[in-house]
């Protein structure tokens, strides 16, 4: 079995099982941030939450014998999204723990960490520190008692505080094709979306975490056709693919196409300023440009970060941002203790379309100003030297500008933009292009891409 800093990545634990973890590992790392959160946070306490897949219901429960073992409770509200986890560190006040590897394969599992609150945990933030302290299985501290378990079933509340967060009950009557992809959105959703006006149409609801439909990965066109076609076929306003732990959310329009997480922080956003309780809204270096324009158009103030949640709620934590948005389709609100929740963004895209008499391509349409290549990722042998070499190509050039606050951004005086990062864990780099229109846009992610892969 590998060690543990093959499993320790720079937001959470990630594995396959029992390859690369198993429960023995889990009981450290349960022991490793029960100390962690007592020590550091003076907690008594923390809750624990798993997905649908075969392995999580062992780890989980192996990981709550660590923490019962340092003199920690535990809470185990058992079945849920990571969102409900969220939701459950922030009602109780609890340090938490996810088990879930979200879209990655049935073999993966993992454990998303946070402090409570829903504070985030991450390599510089408290992860280091745990694997250091499961790699050495001893502590410093004596507990004098071992901890005690209570099941808690926290799906009713956790649907009950995004209720009262948008009200959904005046809209228009909408008919909304949901694919859960076989993950836990089968779970949240027909809780969730309740009594509502809706007719939900389920796709792969079924909890299966072997995922015998498709991958739980909306990021990937692939995983989108079966609900495109569904949404075609049943003539609905719109469609929602949730990913594994459902903390995302993808939205297909009346027509079957998707539309763009950029488009959908835009509205959200829009949604969140129009409150009047804060004007910050926080957007990643790759969401498109209309995003920061148009929450200045409305009264707001962008603030652009880095990739990667652990950044966007540092962020959000710094400024009191209302709201944040990754092209990723992660979606943070301070109204949700600043964490992501896929359920929140999609009653959001529900109420702006149930509130208002058009649909939702024509409602999305003012939100899409320009044409986006996507993520295009590309398998390099040296991604620093193909990154230098693309630097290259614009050197000198008038009106060019560049920075690299996360891997390399380069604006071009027509109005086009591409940013080109280095993947964390594989041997890739990650493209993304803008421009003002299509062929713009493929020419320049054609000219990048020939460099890139040369």
């Amino acid at each position: 079995m590998s060690g543990l800093s093959s499993i320790v990545k720079a937001y959470d634990v990630r594995g396959v099982v029992p390859d690369e973890w198993d429960e023995d590992v889990a009981r450290r790392l349960g022991a490793a941030f029960a100390e962690l959160a007592a020590t550091e946070d003076g907690a008594t306490a923390l809750v624990t939450a798993h997905d649908m897949r075969e392995s999580s219901v062992p780890l989980s429960r192996a990981f709550a014998e660590g923490a019962l073992s340092r003199g920690v409770d535990v809470v185990e509200a058992g079945l849920g999204s990571t969102d409900l986890l969220y939701f459950a560190s922030g009602s109780l006040g609890l340090p938490g723990a996810m088990f879930t590897a979200s879209h990655n394969p049935a073999r993966y599992n993992g454990i998303k960490l946070c402090r409570a609150g829903a504070a985030p945990v991450g390599q510089e933030s408290g992860l280091a520190t745990v694997r250091e302290l499961a790699e050495r299985d001893r502590y410093d501290r004596d507990p004098g008692r071992i901890g005690t378990v209570e099941q808690r079933d926290l799906l009713e509340g956790y649907a009950a505080h995004l209720r009262t967060l948008v009200d959904l009950s005046a809209i228009r009557p909408l008919t909304v094709v949901v694919d859960a992809g076989n993950g836990m959105g089968g779970h949240t959703v027909p809780v969730v979306l309740a009594d509502l006006p809706l007719t939900v149409l389920p796709m792969y609801f079924e909890l299966d975490g072997s995922f015998p439909n498709h991958e739980a990965n909306p990021l990937d066109p692939a995983n989108l056709v079966d609900l495109q076609a569904e949404v075609r076929r049943t003539g609905a306003d719109l469609g929602l693919a949730f990913d594994g732990d459902a903390d995302r959310v993808f939205v297909i329009d009346e027509r079957g196409e998707p539309v763009s997480p950029s488009a959908i922080t835009a509205l959200v956003a829009v949604r969140e300023l129009a409150k009047g309780h804060g004007t910050t809204v926080i957007h990643n270096l790759i969401t498109s440009r209309a995003v920061p324009e148009i929450v200045r158009e409305h009264g707001g103030k962008p603030v652009r970060t880095r990739v990667g949640h652990s950044f966007i709620k540092a962020e959000m934590a710094r400024t009191d941002a209302v709201f944040g948005g990754e092209h990723s389709a992660h979606y943070y609100f301070r109204d949700f203790w600043r964490a992501d929740t896929g359920m929140l963004a999609a009653m959001h895209v529900l109420a702006a379309l149930g509130e208002q008499s058009r649909p939702l391509s024509e409602l999305t349409a003012a939100y899409s100003r320009y044409a986006a290549s996507g993520e295009i990722n590309s398998t390099v042998a040296d991604a620093g030297e193909r990154t230098k070499a693309v630097r290259a190509m614009f050197d000198g050039e008038d009106g060019v500008t560049v920075d690299e606050l996360d891997g390399l951004t380069v604006d071009l005086p027509d109005g086009s933009w591409f940013n080109l990062r280095a993947s964390n864990t594989e041997p890739l780099l990650r493209l993304n292009v803008e421009a003002p229109d299509a062929d713009r846009m493929a020419a320049l992610r054609d000219r990048l891409l020939e460099v890139v892969r040369a």
